[in-house]
C-alpha cells in the first residue's frame, strides 16, 4: 500500500541547499544531519533559496533508510532518510513498515 500522510502543520521554510522530496529538513533549511534534529519532512524537492513546504506537525511521508517496524521511533540517518532509533534524537514514530531502504513510510512528526 502506497504511504500517505495529513499535515496538520505545514512551513515554508528556504532551503539551504538541494533538499530532495521526502527528506528531514531542520529549521535552517538543510537537509537534517544523521542522529540530529529535524523540524519536519519536506513535501517536495527544492534547490537552494527556493521555499520548501514542510510537513512539521502531523504525519508525514519519508524515505527509510534501512527495514523499518511499523510503530519504531525513528531518527535521521545518511543523506536526510530515516532508520530506527538507535543513539540520536527521535524526529517521528514509524505509521507503517519499511522493508527495505528507498521505502516511503507515513511517520508522526515528534517535534523537536
Amino acid at each position: 500500500m502506497a504511504a500517505s500522510s495529513k499535515a496538520v502543520l505545514t512551513l515554508g521554510i528556504v532551503a539551504a541547499g538541494a533538499i530532495a522530496q521526502f527528506n528531514a529538513v531542520t529549521a535552517a533549511g538543510a537537509v537534517a544531519s544523521a542522529g540530529g534534529n529535524a523540524v519536519g519532512f519536506a513535501n517536495t524537492a527544492g534547490e537552494t533559496g527556493q521555499r520548501v513546504p514542510v510537513t512539521a506537525m502531523g504525519t508525514a511521508i519519508a524515505i527509510a533508510g534501512a527495514a523499518i517496524a511499523a510503530g519504531a521511533a525513528v531518527e535521521v540517518g545518511s543523506a536526510g532518510k530515516v532508520v530506527t532509533k538507535s543513539a540520536g534524537i527521535a524526529v517521528g514514530r514509524a505509521l507503517t513498515a519499511a522493508a527495505a531502504n528507498g521505502d516511503q513510510i507515513e511517520v508522526l512528526v515528534i517535534p523537536n
